[in-house]
């Protein structure tokens, strides 16, 4: 069974990579790029529709990293990425009778003596286990008197599929960095190890325990936010028994407006709640997917304390982040730069949070940068996809090339986190289409410049520290310049003038290679026409000579 399923996925990305292979650097190499572009949408999105359906058939590991490839905006096609980004609500249930089984071997007896009742159609199922409802035996005092709870159970030999998942994994990951472009783009194994990191820490429920009761702790004083209890009497680390709180799903968009509930109050909240996890708690709820996020409409008793006629649920804590000092840093450094709309401010914070690639033109990336809040600050999604077509035509002719190349990286420590971020602007602008990240970005924004400058000398001191650095040293530099001027060894580099001479003399060489090998074809057919097999078995080889020289060709 495993070795069938070790080989299985081989196969299936191996088949992947012989196809993006053929289309994207054969044809391309050979005189057919305008083939491959003019059809890639379709075979990227037909690869996402295939890779959708063998996960579901799977399970295990390959619905996680279908959900993990979902949020690589900064490696994937956008067109890839939505089409995968509906995993999360296709996954299969386990049979009742096979997670009964693993339930009853972690607690060592049947399951009628831990609880009154286990309802045996699942409420949720997700790839690594399944949630199913249940009243508890008695009322435990550390449950505080619960009654209704939720048992969160992982599916059967979970940890050997995961295993043999991962190591079939290695594997692709290896076949991968062997291709130059995305060998350029991530380090896929160093990826594949963090992701593993995550994989294991999910698969220990009684981590996840831990992690449920530290944000209930963080949000003590937030009666808005809504973290369910942990039955500690009832979770091992296979099984993890938590308070059942029947709730709104946050996407549920009618039921929210039926229940009273303003959805730009909702998406404004859930936009605070991240920004207090981040910069605050430091430690943030990195898979906030629909399928953990609820609204619980609340009585009129607890409006009156909480100020609102809904809470906030957060379900699943199996994956979560924290926030190091260093990261601290740079996320402020560019919550004020957006804040204070500094384009070169955020261009050096990439260059500190190590997510430009090498090479990056920082220029061009800081001209961009500016020219984007021009055109687009303090606008809602809306307006900026109704933006006018002449407009679009303008930036994109300004800044095509940084676009096209996009010099942008995450670096493993940061996957977490970008994956959280993604996900959450998706639902903040499901729940109110005129959200505005801008606007309900720029009181924390402000927060931080007014902590930090009034008040915060260590602030001005570093501004100042910066300033008298340049200055110093000016008239070094200066004095280096004229003398690199007297000795005639000033160069003018001119990037977009280079990069068209680089881009014209490579078409050159492929064109007089591609001519090299249609000579040869053409004469070995008219050889071979001609009876003189000999010959024509010749010039043919000089066409494969050629042929491979195109492909290959660095």
């Amino acid at each position: 069974m495993y070795q069938n399923r070790y080989r299985r996925i081989l196969w299936f990305f191996g088949r992947i990579i012989l196809s993006v292979i053929w289309w994207d650097v054969v044809l391309s190499k050979i005189g057919f790029r305008w083939l491959a572009r003019r059809n890639r949408n379709n075979r990227f999105r037909g690869i996402a529709a295939d890779f959708r359906v063998e996960a579901v058939r799977m399970g295990g590991v390959m619905i996680k990293v279908g959900q993990f490839l979902s949020s690589r905006l900064d490696v994937l096609p956008r067109i890839i990425t939505d089409e995968l980004a509906g995993l999360q609500d296709e996954v299969r249930p386990e049979a009742f009778s096979e997670v009964l089984k693993v339930a009853e071997a972690e607690f060592g007896l049947p399951l009628s003596e831990k609880f009154d009742w286990v309802d045996p159609v699942p409420l949720a199922a997700a790839s690594i286990g399944q949630v199913h409802r249940a009243t508890l035996c008695q009322l435990g005092t550390d449950a505080d008197c619960l009654r209704d709870v939720v048992i969160k159970i992982q599916r059967p030999n979970i940890d050997k599929i995961v295993n043999v998942d991962l190591s079939a994994l290695k594997i692709v990951a290896g076949w991968l960095m062997r291709y130059p472009p995305i060998r350029r783009r991530a380090n896929v194994p160093a990826l594949l190890d963090e992701f593993s990191r995550s994989l294991s820490e999910e698969l220990d429920y009684l981590n996840e325990a831990n992690n449920a009761e530290q944000f209930g702790k963080n949000f003590a004083d937030h009666p808005e936010i809504r973290i369910p209890q942990v039955v500690r009497s009832h979770s091992t680390r296979r099984v993890l028994t938590l308070e059942y709180i029947k709730a709104i799903k946050i996407t549920d968009y009618a039921a929210i407006e039926q229940a009273g509930i303003d959805r730009s109050e909702v998406a404004k909240k859930l936009f605070d709640t991240y920004l207090k996890q981040i910069f605050d708690d430091r430690f943030f709820h990195a898979d906030p997917h629909p399928g953990n996020l609820f609204v619980l409409p609340v009585s009129t008793e607890v409006q009156a304390v909480i100020g609102q006629n809904w809470e906030l649920v957060f379900v699943d804590f199996g994956m979560t982040g924290t926030i190091s000092d260093k990261l601290l840093n740079d996320l402020r450094e560019i919550l004020v730069a957006v804040g204070t709309k500094d384009g070169g401010r955020i261009v050096r914070t990439y260059l500190s949070m190590g997510v430009l690639l090498p090479g990056a033109d920082l220029d061009l990336l800081e001209r961009a940068t500016n020219r984007v809040f021009e055109r687009f600050w303090g606008k809602t999604a809306p307006e900026m996809m109704n933006m006018h077509q002449e407009e679009a035509k303008a930036f994109v002719n300004e800044f095509g090339e940084l676009l096209y190349d996009m010099p942008f990286q995450i670096p493993e420590n940061l996957i977490l986190f970008a994956r959280g971020l993604g996900i959450l602007s998706g639902l903040c602008t499901g729940l109110d289409r005129g959200f505005n990240v801008w606007t309900n970005i720029s009181p924390y924004a402000q927060k931080l410049i007014s902590d930090e400058g009034i008040g915060g000398w260590r602030f001005w001191l570093a501004e100042i520290g910066g300033m008298v650095t340049l200055v110093a040293g000016l008239p070094r530099k200066t004095d280096a310049l004229l003398n690199r001027i007297e000795q005639g060894k000033v160069e003018v580099q001119i990037p977009e003038t280079n990069r068209l001479i680089a881009k014209l003399e490579n078409s050159i060489n492929g064109f007089s290679a591609i001519l090299v090998f249609s000579a040869f074809l053409i004469t070995s057919t008219q050889f071979y026409l001609a009876k003189e097999h000999f010959i024509a078995a010749l010039l043919a080889a000089g066409a494969v000579v050629a042929l491979g020289i195109v492909v290959f060709r660095r």
